[in-house]
């Protein structure tokens, strides 16, 4: 089972892990990435291709369902202008045993950063700008080449 969201509204992460949980796994992993304000960013938006956007993350979560003999994978990213503190990102992988669903959870976050097309703007007190990749997002992503 495998599901990919891109919501506006706010993502229940209490609602999202007891619907994987019911997978019938004997283990969940999860992760929850939250909007920061670092260097004074008083909101994010991100924008995408619908289309290409629910493409290129059904195939990492089938990429990582096959690798690590998933029984369930869960995708839901966040679009639209947020603030700090909200949620942005939650995954959650359940497979028969521990190791296989924290690497798997490990993998989806680390290739979502490089291999999902988003495009984020900052708003800050002074304008707004737009994220520019970085380095240590690639040097992550590799890991799993």
């Amino acid at each position: 089972m495998i599901r990919v969201i891109l919501p506006t509204a706010p993502i229940d992460v209490a609602a999202e892990l007891a619907h994987i949980e019911g997978a019938g796994a004997g283990a969940v992993a999860s992760f929850t990435g939250l909007v920061r304000a670092d260097d004074g960013v008083l909101a994010l938006e991100l924008e995408h291709y619908p289309g290409a956007t629910d493409a290129a993350l059904l195939r990492l979560a089938q990429t990582a369902a096959e690798r690590w003999q998933l029984i369930a994978a869960t995708i839901i990213h966040r679009v639209g202008r947020m603030v700090p503190g909200d949620r942005i990102v939650f995954v959650a992988t359940a497979a028969r045993h521990r190791a296989a669903a924290l690497d798997a959870c490990a993998f989806l976050i680390d290739r979502l950063k490089t291999d999902a097309p988003f495009w984020k703007r900052e708003e800050l007190a002074d304008g707004a700008r737009w994220v520019a990749p970085r380095a240590a997002d690639d040097d992550a992503a590799r890991r799993w080449e």
